[in-house]
């Protein structure tokens, strides 16, 4: 059975190439192919959108187009570190007519983003959980052959929502996945580990998912925290010089967007950072 982890990385971010190392030892260790994308090619009209949508999101439905390749696909976003010592989640999840995702829904209500999909769409038998919306998140996808989510999540159907509706590629897909009656089962969160389940501990689950801010601060130290966590995780594993590399990187740029918010000498916002910002 041939497998694939395939990805989105547009641009050099040295969280996106951090994150990459770790597919790839994923990878190896799972026997799978890595496939990581670095330009769009499914194009999406988003023209004065009322929640914050990005174009890149209906890349996802490259999915569909590997299965026609491989047996099973492994989506994971490019804000995700793999733990080393993860086991296989191919292995673990292996019904090949189910598509497996978290349940985010089971943490935080998504009553809204149903509402706003079935408003343009039509209102559907939508499950439930403990009286909430199943509301799965797309960071990480494992999908098989058997899975038909892709012929119906299509792109002129994200072209009907991606400017009415938040997270579009996310809530179409949930949305499709139960008009259609297809197959579904929430993975665990040591697979998609975000911070709505809390930072204690989460170093050692097996996607760690740093979906927004993340494990830091703030937005702009999002980066910063990532490759922190990367170089305790991968210290034997990647080359020190490539884990320096991308460290740097990292704290320059962020360097770079507080010299732009703040009216202060760069030399006193370097020193204050060096001091204040954990990397």
């Amino acid at each position: 059975m041939n497998k694939v982890i395939f990805t989105l990385a547009i641009g050099g971010n040295p969280m996106y190439q951090a994150a990459i190392h770790s597919f790839r030892h994923y990878a190896e260790k799972v026997g799978a192919d890595l496939v990581v994308a670095d330009a769009l090619t499914f194009k999406v009209d988003i023209q004065s959108p009322k929640f914050g949508a990005n174009p890149a999101w209906a890349e996802k439905l490259r999915i569909g187009q590997l299965l026609d390749e491989y047996d099973r696909v492994l989506y994971l976003d490019a804000d995700i570190l793999v733990h080393p010592d993860t086991e296989d989640i191919f292995q673990k999840y292996d019904d090949l007519d189910t598509v497996y995702m978290l349940n985010e829904g089971e943490v935080c209500a998504r009553h809204h983003e149903k509402s706003l999909i079935e408003n343009v769409l039509g209102e559907i038998d939508w499950p439930t959980f403990n009286n909430k919306p199943v509301y799965y998140n797309v960071g990480v996808i494992l999908a098989s052959r058997g899975c038909r989510l892709f012929d119906f999540a299509t792109l002129s159907r994200l072209q009907a929502v991606c400017n009415e509706i938040r997270f579009y590629e996310q809530t179409l897909f949930n949305y499709e996945l139960f008009r259609n009656h297809l197959r579904h089962q929430s993975i665990s969160s040591d697979f998609n580990r975000m911070d709505m389940f809390g930072k204690d501990d989460y170093c050692h689950k097996g996607f760690i998912h740093y979906a927004g801010k993340g494990y830091a601060k703030n937005n702009r130290r999002r980066d910063i925290q990532f490759l922190k966590d990367f170089a305790h995780l991968y210290q034997d594993i990647i080359n020190e010089q490539e884990i320096s590399r991308l460290k740097q990187i990292a704290w320059q740029q962020f360097l770079n967007k507080v010299y732009q918010k703040y009216p202060l000498p760069n030399a006193l916002i370097r020193f204050l950072s060096t001091l204040f910002v954990p990397r």
